[in-house]
């Protein structure tokens, strides 16, 4: 009867071992997941996706995720090059292209990302005017993008995009961008009125070196600025008459009384 309890416990004893041997040799790796393999701490392949065997108690694995990540960048103060005190967030995607050098050469990538991340967003925003910040926005996420991705390419991670998502300005600040904005609004409506007085000016220029080729031309203009004044609901009208419009001989008379 001991003979059959001691047996009993050898086999549930083995098939224990077997069980966690083989939970340990056995790893399923999906799609996007890669394990990078070490053998006594040395490294030694990367495995995946599948199905893959390893030798317990001497191998081990850490897996990977090849998926895009996306980082939340925390606002941070930015003083641009002409001195204005502004607010600055943005958004990183990125994803590990090499999984053995993102988990032998940096200890938490997505930390030492963030970081760099940080630091990198001042220093180029630290570089342009306010007014580039807000009207050329695209061009500096392709520059922080590519400061970024030439930093973490000896992590083995690809930086696919960065996007500055607010630009946060002072109250104060707003009213004088406001000001400025209204200023220049102002200056090209003035500079639109001269260029229109110009053109105007250069019109009747030409109209009146025309009527001058053809002195019955004035008369009639004289006639029509006659029509158009008797339209006007007044009592009085008191017009000037050129003198080319009187007769030679009224002309003569009026000669002759003021001598």
């Amino acid at each position: 009867m001991q003979i059959d309890i001691f047996d009993w416990i050898f086999q549930f004893a083995a098939i224990v071992l077997v069980v966690f041997v083989v939970y340990h040799a056995i790893y399923i790796f999906r799609e996007y997941e890669r394990g990078v393999i070490f053998t006594l701490g040395r490294f030694t392949r990367v495995g995946g996706p599948g199905l893959v065997f390893l030798i317990p108690f001497v191998q081990q694995v850490v897996r990977t995720d090849l998926r895009m990540f996306v980082e939340d960048v925390p606002s941070q103060d930015v003083i641009s090059r002409d001195n204005v005190s502004v607010k600055v967030n943005a958004v990183i995607y990125f994803r590990i292209v090499d999984p053995q050098r993102a988990i032998i050469n940096v200890a938490d990538f997505a930390v030492a990302i963030s970081q760099l991340a940080q630091t990198t967003l001042r220093s180029v925003l630290g570089k342009h005017e306010l007014d580039e910040m807000l009207a050329e926005r695209d061009k500096l996420n392709v520059d922080i993008q590519e400061i970024l991705d030439r930093q973490t390419e000896a992590w083995g991670i690809k930086v696919a995009n960065v996007e500055i998502k607010h630009v946060d300005i002072d109250e104060s600040m707003v009213r004088a961008i406001a000001k400025q904005a209204e200023a220049e609004r102002l200056r090209r409506a003035r500079v639109i009125n001269a260029e229109g007085e110009q053109q105007a000016a250069a019109k009747l220029v030409e109209a009146g070196r025309m009527l001058a080729t053809q002195p019955n031309s004035m008369q009639l203009r004289f006639f029509n600025a006659l029509n158009d004044i008797t339209t006007e609901k007044t009592n009085t009208i008191v017009f000037p008459l050129p003198v080319d419009l009187l007769p030679q001989g009224m002309m003569g008379r009026e000669k002759k009384d003021k001598a």
